[in-house]
């Protein structure tokens, strides 16, 4: 790997660490551009430990990264990329063991990633580094449409989900997860309850459960927000997956949820 050193994330401004996240995914399958703000987000929202987390340098240049989560005894990968020019030569798994050493010296037990399925490479790494696969998950985006979203608390909205739902929910939109984010509106109808938060138009469905039916109608007034909605992660097995194909929806990316046990 030539002279790299493995430091913690701590080491980059918020930043210096948005323009790295943004560069390791540059010719990804789904290329993202990573912000301050949005880095700030994702840190908060998911848990994710700068300390714990880290980064590959390479002559003294930041190269790769990778993000940890921790919750208690549960930790999460929330994103591994090295640089295009630094690819292929062993630094996706060094950076994944020094996430696993991080998280052991912390009591984890569990760690959770989810992997896109044409990303063929980086699943023959996790299936060497010992991972399984739990279950498939998909993202899904809707067009806004016409519709009235039957709003309620979302505190209420919360409640009747956590009796009914069926499906863990994916890291990314967990009890936790909810907790540390603001601005949620709650929607009910007879049969089913869904958590949504809308920034700049974007409806983003966080937590729903219920009948297929009741969802489909939940659905079709919760696009009605904004422009368009998503769900993230969506289990393959839940009833809201028939409501989004019935309602136009389209599925855009593919995933395996994986976990190692330490």
């Amino acid at each position: 790997m030539g002279d790299v050193e493995l430091r913690s994330a701590t080491v980059l401004a918020d930043d210096e660490l948005a323009e790295l996240f943004t560069a390791t995914y540059e010719g990804y399958v789904h290329p993202m551009r990573v912000t301050a703000d949005a880095l700030r987000f994702l840190t908060r929202a998911y848990d994710l430990d700068r300390a714990a987390s880290r980064v590959a340098f390479r002559n003294g240049e930041p190269v790769g990264l990778v993000n940890l989560g921790l919750r208690g005894p549960e930790a999460w990968i929330g994103g591994l990329g090295v640089v295009p020019a630094a690819r292929r030569r062993g630094l996706g798994r060094a950076l994944m063991v020094a996430a696993h050493e991080e998280a052991r010296a912390r009591g984890v037990e569990n760690v959770w990633l989810e992997c896109i399925v044409e990303n063929t490479q980086a699943l023959a790494l996790y299936d060497a580094l010992g991972y399984g696969h739990v279950r498939d998950v998909e993202v899904w985006t809707l067009g806004g449409g016409d519709g009235e979203a039957a709003e309620c608390s979302p505190h209420d909205a919360h409640r009747w989900i956590r009796t009914h739902r069926t499906e863990r929910e994916p890291w990314q939109r967990s009890d936790e997860s909810l907790a540390h984010q603001d601005g949620l509106v709650g929607l009910s109808v007879d049969g089913a309850a869904a958590v949504v938060r809308v920034v700049d138009g974007r409806v983003s469905v966080l937590q729903l459960a219920g009948d297929s039916s009741p969802v489909r109608q939940l659905l079709a007034g919760a696009r009605s927000l904004g422009d368009s909605l998503s769900v993230l992660n969506l289990p393959v097995g839940h009833a809201a997956r028939p409501a989004l194909a019935e309602l136009g929806g389209t599925v855009i990316v593919r995933q395996q949820e994986m976990s190692l046990t330490l």
